[in-house]
Parts: C-alpha cells; sequence; structure tokens
C-alpha cells in the first residue's frame, strides 16, 4: 500500500513571534500562549501535552498526557508510577513534552527532568477526582497485558464493592510528576516555511538565555 502525502501544503500566516515581544522567564510567554490557546474555539483540549520518555528497552515512546498544573517551577501531570511511563520516567529523569495548537499555528518543546511532586499534592488533586476516576486509577494495572475488556470491567467493580459508602484514598503508586524545565521552545508558523523559533535555555542561577533558531 502506498499514499503519496508530497502534495499537502499548508501557508502559515496568522503571527509572528519576535525577540521584541519575549519576555525574560519563558514560563510568562508559556502562560499567554496557553491561555490564548485555552480561550481559542480552535483548540479543543490546550492542556494536551506529549511526553516523549526513553523506555527500559532504550527506545524513546511519545504519548498525550494532560497538564494539571504549571508554575514558575515546572509543568504537572499525573500517572501510574508503575506504569511504562513512570517505570520509564523513574528510571531516566530528561524528558521532553510538547504541545501542538494547529488552529494557532504554535507549538512549544519542553526539554526538562522530572521529579515526584510531594505526597501532599498528589493527595490534594486525587481527591478533586470524580469517584469514577480515582476507582480507575485502583482498577487498571496500567501497561499491563490483560486478556479481556472484561477482566477490566470486573476489577473496576471489585473496587467499586470495597469502597462502597467511604471516602476513596490515593493509590501509592499513583501520583503526579513536575517536569523542570531546562531548555523550552516557542514555534510560530510563518509563510514559505520560515517559521520563527524562539529557544529560552536554563542558565546558572535559574536564569535564562534567549536564541533564535533557524526554521
Amino acid at each position: 500500500m502506498s499514499h503519496d502525502l508530497s502534495d499537502y501544503r499548508k501557508s502559515y500566516e496568522k503571527e509572528e513571534l519576535l525577540e521584541s515581544n519575549c519576555p525574560e522567564n519563558p514560563i510568562e510567554l508559556f502562560r499567554n500562549w496557553f491561555l490564548t490557546a485555552d480561550a481559542s474555539e480552535m483548540v479543543e483540549e490546550a492542556n494536551a501535552m506529549n511526553i516523549s520518555t526513553i523506555g527500559l528497552d532504550g527506545f524513546p515512546k511519545n504519548r498525550i498526557v494532560l497538564l494539571k498544573k504549571y508554575t514558575w517551577e515546572g509543568f504537572i501531570f499525573y500517572t501510574n508510577y508503575q506504569s511504562e511511563k513512570g517505570r520509564a520516567i523513574l528510571n531516566n529523569n530528561h524528558v521532553c513534552l510538547s504541545f501542538f495548537w494547529p488552529g494557532l499555528e504554535r507549538q512549544i518543546i519542553i526539554k526538562g527532568k522530572a521529579e515526584k511532586v510531594a505526597t501532599n499534592l498528589s493527595d490534594g488533586y486525587f481527591d478533586s477526582r470524580p469517584d469514577g476516576s480515582k476507582l480507575g486509577a485502583w482498577a487498571s494495572n496500567q501497561s499491563e497485558v490483560v486478556t479481556s475488556r472484561d477482566e477490566l470491567d470486573d476489577s473496576l467493580i471489585k473496587f467499586e464493592k470495597k469502597f462502597e459508602g467511604q471516602e476513596i484514598p490515593r493509590p501509592e503508586h499513583w501520583g503526579g510528576f513536575i517536569v523542570k524545565p531546562v531548555s523550552i521552545e516557542f514555534w510560530q508558523g510563518r509563510p514559505n516555511r520560515m517559521h520563527d523559533r524562539i529557544r529560552y535555555c536554563m542558565e546558572k542561577e535559574f536564569s535564562w538565555k534567549l536564541e533564535r533558531l533557524a526554521p
């Protein structure tokens, strides 16, 4: 089977990204871009981000997760620590996050180091989740091979019965990671593939160096 995509073309002409419009701290620029994406009707889930890890098998792997909080320190998401993703991060905490908002012709690429958040932060977020999501964290041995969908459904029913009529606690194997950035690149589509690429790199004493990259 062959399907030639070489004729697919799009001209990017909506915005520009100039050094004169870039703040000293990239988190401020991230916030501005995120708020624009979140308010845009062309973006369905502004907080959906790709995370790339190096697996225990030595291969990189990408998947989409949801950003749940960002601070001056970094970017927080939650997962099962025993999942393929969680074990990969605990083995090698160098990760890459990326956001792609095609309706705005923008993407952001974040290289950083991931570490577990404090348990009280994981507890607080877990408590805010719907009961169904809480039960799912107990019922699913994330990334493990299962025999059928029925096995998953039966596991969910088991934990529904176990926690019926009581508060559902956070499993110890479930919690948050914060990705502390070492570089953040902002990409704005421009005509003729001459895109704007501005990269911030962390330097000593937590200062940021701003550079323009060729498209």
